[in-house]
């Protein structure tokens, strides 16, 4: 699944552990989904999308 998980990160300046730690996951499962090699589950992507205030579909697609 392509998300822009790794691009809003960088926008706002936070690692990946920072990111990891508001998510409550390991800083390799961020690393993952950011290389498109692990798809989060459902209530973590809700809890993406809120980290963001964005809709999931903001940040993720099937394509």
């Amino acid at each position: 699944m392509k998300n822009l998980l790794r691009e809003l990160r960088a926008q706002r300046g936070w690692s990946q552990t920072e990111l990891a730690e508001r998510l409550k996951v390991s800083r390799q499962t961020i690393n993952a989904i950011e290389n498109e090699r692990y798809d989060p589950s459902l209530p973590l992507a809700f809890d993406i999308a809120k980290v963001f205030e964005m809709p999931i579909e903001a940040i993720f697609s099937a394509e």
